[in-house]
C-alpha cells in the first residue's frame, strides 16, 4: 500500500502588513519641499508682512552719507576704468526729452510694485504647482539684497556731490517716488546697492518668458527688465554696476529655491494635485504637469 500524501488544510492567509514608506508617511522636511496649493488668506499676510520687514529693515540700515558717497565715487571711478560710464551721457539725453523723461520718472515709482504684485496673483491662479518655489526666488533676493544695504552704503549717482547728475524727479516735479522730492525722508537715500528694481524685474521677466505661452508675452517679458535698466540710469538712481548686483541676489534666490525644491520653480507641476488624488497615487494628466 503506497504512502499516502495528506494535504494539510491552509488556513486563511496571514495578512502580511505593508512597510510604511516615505511617500504614504512623509517626514516633515518631506512635506515642506513639496509643492502645495497656495491659500490667499495666507498669501496675502505674508506679503504684506514680508513688505513691510523689508521696508523697516531697508530704511533702519544707518544713512552713512559720508561713506555711501566715498562708496559711490569709487563706483563711478571704476566705471570709468572700465569704460562703461555712460550714466550721466543717458541721464542728460533722457532729460531734454521731457515727455519721456516724465514717464520714466512714474515708471520707476510705480511699475516696480505693480508688475511684481501682477506676476504673483498670475502664479497663483495659473501656476498654483509652482507659486511657492518661484515666490521663494522673490523674497530670497529680496533678503539677501538687506545684507547688501547693511554692508555696503551706496549713493545714487543724482546724489553725488559734483558728479553733474540730474535728479529728474526734483526737475520736472514728478509724484510718487520715495527716491527724492517729498517722500524722500520714508526711505533709505544710501541702499542703492544692489538694485530691487532690476532683481524683481529680472525675476517677472524670466517668470513671464518661462510660464507663458502667448509669444508677444513672453517678448515682453524679456523687454521689461531691459527697459528697466535703461530707466533706473537716465533718472539717475543707480550705477550700472547696482544692476549686476540685483543680478547677483536673484542667482542666489533661484540657486536657494533650486536646492530646497530639487529642481527650478520652472520646471515643478504646473497644477498641485488633489489630497485624494495624491492618497491613491493618481498621476496627473498632461495638461497638469506643463
Amino acid at each position: 500500500m503506497g504512502d499516502t500524501t495528506v494535504k494539510p488544510v491552509e488556513g486563511p492567509e496571514e495578512a502580511v502588513p505593508h512597510p510604511v514608506t516615505a511617500e504614504s508617511d512623509p517626514t516633515l522636511l518631506r512635506r515642506l519641499r513639496t509643492p502645495r496649493r497656495p491659500r490667499l488668506w495666507f498669501e496675502i499676510l505674508l506679503i504684506a508682512a514680508s513688505y513691510w520687514t523689508y521696508s523697516l529693515i531697508r530704511n533702519a540700515v544707518p544713512e552713512q552719507r559720508s561713506e555711501a558717497l566715498r562708496n559711490a565715487d569709487w563706483i563711478w571711478r571704476m566705471e570709468h576704468h572700465l569704460g562703461i560710464a555712460v550714466e550721466q551721457s543717458v541721464n542728460h539725453a533722457v532729460n531734454s526729452v521731457t515727455w519721456l523723461v516724465v514717464g520714466m520718472n512714474y515708471y520707476y515709482a510705480t511699475l516696480h510694485f505693480i508688475i511684481t504684485l501682477a506676476v504673483l496673483v498670475w502664479l497663483y491662479r495659473s501656476h498654483p504647482g509652482r507659486y511657492a518655489a518661484t515666490r521663494l526666488v522673490l523674497f530670497a533676493t529680496t533678503g539677501v539684497a538687506l545684507v547688501g544695504y547693511y554692508l555696503y552704503p551706496l549713493a545714487p549717482p543724482r546724489l553725488m556731490t559734483g558728479g553733474h547728475f540730474i535728479d529728474t524727479v526734483m526737475a520736472h516735479q514728478t509724484w510718487g517716488s520715495m527716491a527724492s522730492g517729498d517722500l524722500k525722508n520714508m526711505s533709505n537715500q544710501y541702499a542703492a546697492m544692489p538694485s530691487m528694481h532690476i532683481g524683481w524685474s529680472l525675476w517677472c521677466g524670466l517668470t513671464i518668458f518661462a510660464l507663458a505661452r502667448i509669444p508677444w508675452v513672453r517678448a515682453l517679458g524679456l523687454l521689461y527688465p531691459a527697459v528697466t535698466l535703461v530707466v533706473i540710469v537716465a533718472t539717475a538712481n543707480h550705477f550700472w554696476l547696482d544692476a549686476v548686483g540685483g543680478i547677483l541676489c536673484l542667482a542666489f534666490g533661484f540657486a536657494l529655491a533650486r536646492t530646497w525644491y530639487g529642481t527650478l520653480p520652472y520646471a515643478l507641476p504646473r497644477r498641485v494635485p488633489s489630497r485624494l488624488r495624491a492618497a491613491h497615487h493618481v498621476p496627473q494628466r498632461a495638461d497638469e504637469r506643463l
